[in-house]
């Protein structure tokens, strides 16, 4: 009897102790903390004992007829695999659409009046921290009378690129142009993350967020900016919030339209969500985008994620079959502008692409990763992120104390609710539920999103 009661006590304390820890973890997030700004070399070899050269250059997209050459004979010599009856995109991208993509590519579509489009804004490059920064810096064509516009740094992720926000930065930069008014104009400056595009890749392992967060933090200094608004998605998103993290007295403010927001108490909710609802904080709107559980959040990351297990293992072996194919590179990516924009598509024959997208826009984001070689290192951004475990990382256990704003797009991978977001971003003053849109919301909705991002800014000026 002794031996059970004393058994009893010490089961007590040990379950006294883990909840008083918990409470203790979470609590003790909420100090204000910044990411260390340090320094890093990502260049070959060692470090000059130079100063870096600090000039800005501009810039411009080339090709060539050997270039296009050299695509169409690839093209030319691919195999496909038939696909299995009635299988649509459930296997994946369906080798049946992709001739018809194939087709259009080597038959139809202009890389050199789309390298025309791409050059309509200036391209600039400069080495921050031994490496060639990549980016557009698009300012207003006209601005009213005793203004000055407010700089926006916008980051892609991945499998996207600077791209996706051609057709937003007319929103944003020339609004009264564009049916908005002009009480918030913006210049907008969209580098290409280190290893994407024409942003020169790390030669050094460990290149993560943070590093990209402090280079762009660094090349917004360079470009005369002391403070300046942040907004991402994807990737974009976290590395916005490591420079919130970073430098918060240098960021007016964060638009975010995705949030890594897993380590919450909130998170922990979820299966009992749908039916406690209100005493856990969701909407019906919340309700609708996250329930049933198993399918619209188990199911749907089980089924969406085997890509990023693969990037944050081993991503140089499916590098090398996505760097020698156009074709196998163009399947992989544009499967993610199927279902990835919205779920349902992958229930169609053509999973959906052109509902949302024109060939000419797809395949030109696919051109930049061939034409510059950069799947492959755009893939290692997986394993330098989460190869140790996202966990891992102080920023994932850090809140952000910048003003922020975020808009959630129906068709996003994950919905994050409005307390999941303000758990990790205290001051949440903006939280939108949009009435469409998935993933790629720049490129998809560009004109929903550059409202939300006037709407918080105007919210965030007139306190």
């Amino acid at each position: 009897m002794h031996l059970a009661r004393s058994r009893v006590m010490w089961l007590e304390i040990l379950l006294t102790s883990v909840l008083g820890f918990v409470i203790y973890w979470f609590v003790s997030r909420d100090k204000e903390e910044t990411l260390p700004l340090e320094d890093g070399w990502w260049g070959p070899g060692s470090r000059p004992t130079g100063r870096e050269d600090e000039s800005i250059r501009p810039f411009k997209v080339e090709t060539s007829d050997e270039e296009i050459n050299d695509l169409h004979q690839r093209i030319d010599k691919a195999r496909l695999t038939p696909p299995l009856e009635d299988s649509r995109f459930h296997y994946g991208f369906n080798s049946n659409y992709l001739k018809q993509i194939v087709s259009y590519w080597r038959n139809e579509f202009d890389w050199k009046k789309q390298v025309e489009i791409l050059n309509r804004y200036p391209h600039f490059k400069t080495k921050i921290e031994g490496l060639d920064i990549h980016f557009i810096h698009v300012k207003p064509p006209q601005l009213p009378s005793g203004r000055t516009p407010k700089p926006l740094l916008m980051v892609h992720g991945w499998p996207g690129s600077f791209y996706e926000f051609y057709k937003i930065i007319p929103f944003l930069t020339d609004p009264k142009s564009h049916g908005l008014g002009d009480e918030h104009v913006f210049e907008v400056i969209c580098p290409c993350i280190p290893g994407y595009g024409f942003s020169e890749a790390s030669s050094k392992k460990g290149f993560n967020t943070v590093a990209t967060a402090r280079i762009f933090y660094k090349l917004m200094l360079r470009l005369g900016f002391q403070e300046f608004y942040v907004q991402g998605g994807d990737w974009g998103a976290l590395i916005c919030t490591n420079i919130a993290q970073l430098v918060p007295s240098h960021v007016k403010g964060l638009h975010l339209n995705m949030a890594f927001v897993l380590r919450s108490f909130y998170t922990l909710t979820l299966p009992l969500g749908r039916h406690f609802a209100g005493l856990f904080g969701y909407t019906h709107k919340d309700v609708e985008l996250m329930y049933p559980f198993k399918e619209k959040i188990f199911y749907s990351l089980m089924r969406e994620s085997g890509y990023m297990h693969i990037q944050a293992t081993k991503p140089d072996t499916v590098g090398c079959a996505l760097n020698d194919s156009p074709v196998g590179l163009a399947a992989y990516i544009l499967e993610k502008f199927s279902t990835w924009t919205k779920s349902e598509f992958r229930d169609l024959e053509d999973g959906g692409l052109e509902r949302k997208f024109s060939l000419d826009d797809l395949l030109t984001n696919i051109m930049l990763y061939w034409t510059t070689g950069s799947i492959t290192s755009s893939q290692r951004f997986y394993k330098e992120n989460l190869g140790q475990g996202y966990m891992a990382h102080k920023h994932e256990r850090m809140k952000v104390y910048v003003p922020t704003g975020f808009a959630a797009f129906p068709c996003e991978l994950l919905h994050a609710p409005e307390n999941w977001v303000k758990f990790k971003y205290p001051k949440l003053i903006s939280y939108s539920y949009m009435p469409r849109g998935g993933h790629f919301a720049a490129f998809e909705e560009p004109q929903l999103l550059a409202q939300d991002i006037r709407k918080f800014v105007g919210l965030l000026e007139r306190q």
